[in-house]
Formats: C-alpha cells, sequence, structure tokens
C-alpha cells in the first residue's frame, strides 16, 4: 500500500514532468566527477548504487560502470515518468532494507534522499554495509529544522559523524541554499554549482546543504 508521502512524491515528480516536459539528467555527471574531484574514467568496471535514485535516470551518464543500479520505493510507480528508456537498473526497495550482499558496492551515493527515509540510524547502517572496502560513499542532503510530508527526518551538520567509525569523511562542504524564483522554488544542484558559504552565525530558521565524501575503512 502506497504512503501518503509516496503518494506525494510521486505527485511531485508527475507535476516537474508536466511542467518541464522531460526529466532531464544531465546534471548527475558533474556531481559524480567535478564536483567530488572524482574523474569520469574512476567509475569505469566499478558497481555503482543511487539510493533514492527518483525517476531521472541518475546514473544513465555512467555507461562504463559494470554495474549501476538506483533503488527507491517508488521505482515500479517511476515507469510511468520514462524509466524504462533508461539503461540502469531500479529496483524496488527502502534504503532501511537493501537486498544486497556486504560490501557490494564500489560507489554509494545519497543525492537529495537523505532526509526522505524513515529510519535514519538504520539507513546509515545499511549504507555502511553494503560500500565495499575502501568504496565510496557521497552525499549530498538538505540541512533543516522542520520536517515535512517529504522530508521526515531532520538533522544537524554533524549528521556525518552518525556514519563513524565504518566510514570517515574525506571532505565536506556546508553551503547556502538558494531560492531562484518568486514562488520559492530553489534547488540543491543549482545551490551547490553557485556555492556559497553557509553562514553558521546567522541564526535566521533556514535550509543549508551538505556535500559530503565519506570512505569505507579497511577491513
Amino acid at each position: 500500500m502506497r504512503t501518503q508521502k509516496g503518494e506525494a512524491e510521486l505527485a511531485f515528480w508527475e507535476n516537474r514532468l508536466n511542467q518541464q516536459g522531460r526529466l532531464t539528467n544531465e546534471h548527475y555527471e558533474y556531481f559524480y566527477t567535478t564536483h567530488f574531484g572524482i574523474e569520469k574514467s574512476f567509475y569505469h568496471g566499478k558497481h555503482i548504487l543511487d539510493i533514492g535514485c527518483g525517476p531521472r535516470g541518475s546514473l544513465e551518464w555512467a555507461d562504463g560502470a559494470g554495474v549501476r543500479i538506483g533503488i527507491d520505493p517508488l521505482a515500479e510507480a517511476y515507469w510511468q515518468l520514462g524509466t524504462h528508456r533508461h539503461s540502469m537498473e531500479y529496483i524496488a526497495c527502502c534504503a532501511e532494507n537493501l537486498p544486497f550482499p556486504d560490501a557490494s558496492f564500489d560507489i554509494v551515493c545519497s543525492f537529495n534522499s537523505l532526509d526522505h527515509v524513515d529510519d535514519l540510524g538504520k539507513v546509515i547502517s545499511e549504507i555502511s554495509r553494503v560500500v565495499a572496502s575502501q568504496g565510496l560513499f557521497l552525499l549530498l542532503t538538505d540541512i533543516h529544522r522542520s520536517p515535512t510530508v517529504l522530508e521526515p527526518t531532520t538533522f544537524s551538520w554533524d549528521v556525518t559523524a552518525k556514519f563513524l567509525p565504518e566510514l570517515k569523511v574525506v571532505e565536506q562542504k556546508q553551503v547556502e541554499y538558494t531560492v531562484f524564483s518568486l514562488e520559492g522554488y530553489g534547488d540543491i544542484y543549482q545551490s551547490l554549482q553557485r556555492g556559497i558559504p553557509y553562514n553558521i552565525k546567522d541564526d535566521r530558521e533556514r535550509t543549508g546543504i551538505l556535500s559530503a565524501k565519506f570512505t569505507k575503512r579497511s577491513s
């Protein structure tokens, strides 16, 4: 049975598709590569997992990868939004229970999805479990104080500490979430590219964005 959150998420993407005519995915390559200082060639032959992938085709750019899987509770519903045209594999499941053996993936990512989960602790445990030794976890996430239907989980800038000791932070950035329209629409990816540092001395209630690259400690 689809939840209220699931219905709201699907309605969000249907609205985006109606507004834009096409759910683009060209921007993802930049964030997997240049943003995190990783060459595209690094992904050749690698096993990649995108947690909370959405319907855009986030791993379509990684055509040299050995395995490229996106998981999302709504993966089957996204078929109607065009995912059947993508080459990456979609699996319908929750991040709290990933259907993969330990150390299955060289690179795991969560782009704009960590605050969408219901049990943050369990998701972090599952991410740590499926990342291979010396593999990477790439995180892009909103930091906000007020939960919503789509984003029920809130956390602070120190959320990276919750991944210790299994994962080690290699680098992180904190930037301001930027509003780009009169309707109050903002975008995590445009905000990151704009790169305005988050001013922690400004105590107004607002959204920030955390970018962090982790590596899995050797077992």
